[in-house]
């Protein structure tokens, strides 16, 4: 799957199901700061990022999250372990 999709699959479904305001999202910008999730919420997020993408995020991957450029590229790296 193609990054720009990728990114833009993820960023649909942060407004949309997550409420995220749309302008908050920026490569550079923090991922945990700019969510204010919850920990119910990051079930949900791993419920979400599954249905959307065929792969399972782990709180491992979760650790290593600091920016949006960040998720991207941990989603991205999954999929492709998965495709290998």
């Amino acid at each position: 799957m193609e990054r720009e999709k990728i990114i833009t699959i993820v960023n649909d479904f942060l407004v949309n199901e997550f409420e995220v305001d749309g302008d908050e999202i920026s490569n550079e910008a923090n991922f945990k700061t700019t969510l204010g999730l919850d920990s119910l919420d990051y079930i949900d997020m791993v419920v979400v990022i599954e249905s959307n993408f065929g792969v399972k995020l782990g709180e491992a991957d979760f650790k290593n999250i600091i920016t949006f450029e960040d998720f991207y590229s941990t989603i991205e790296n999954k999929i492709a372990e998965k495709n290998g």
